[in-house]
């Protein structure tokens, strides 16, 4: 049986698709004018870079989507291409969602709307980053790497999980839960 490479990536993206739920819910909120939770979009903000940046996007940047590329697909003008170009478009309204998020919370009025609107890009544009991942570049890897690479794989995944403090998933799993659970 084959080693599967990309189980592990799939269910990270179940902890960071219920994290792009809540920025969806308090975002169309905050938009609204009734809800004003800063912390929530800092914790937001730490979730998406320590989380889904440092720690997920690492592992298909640095080990996935070198294989693809050792095993035929082109780096430029292919799906790995487009995958890393929306992780620096992610990037991007992260940084934005910050200092938005920073501003109001020591008082600066009037960032409601470029928090929600930096809060709901992201949200969308990693909602469908995510079901491309999950419906094609995951399949086709799967497909395209030899079996002779996958152990190697699965522990370059561990090596790097091995980085991460103690506790760090349950980390941000309470996070996401503290939140779920707000009114």
């Amino acid at each position: 049986m084959k080693t599967d490479i990309t189980r592990a990536l799939v269910n990270e993206h179940g902890l960071i698709l219920r994290m792009i739920a809540l920025l969806e819910r308090n975002s169309a909120r905050t938009a609204e004018g009734s809800y004003a939770n800063w912390q929530f979009y800092l914790d937001g903000v730490d979730f998406i870079r320590n989380f889904a940046d440092r720690f997920h996007h690492a592992k298909e940047e640095d080990v996935l989507f070198e294989a693809l590329v050792k095993n035929g697909m082109p780096r430029e003008h292919s799906p790995v291409a487009a995958m890393l170009l929306e992780h620096e478009q992610g990037r991007a309204h992260v940084r934005a969602l910050e200092a938005a998020a920073l501003e109001a919370r020591a008082g600066l009025p009037g960032r409601e709307t470029t928090i929600a609107e930096h809060a709901q890009a992201y949200a969308g544009l990693l909602r469908e980053h995510i079901a491309k991942e999950d419906g094609v570049l995951y399949p086709l890897a799967e497909r395209l790497i030899p079996d002779t690479l996958r152990d190697g794989i699965v522990a370059e995944y561990t090596a790097a999980e091995s980085r991460t403090p103690e506790g760090f998933r349950a980390h941000y799993e309470a996070v996401v839960a503290r939140y779920e659970s707000e009114p």
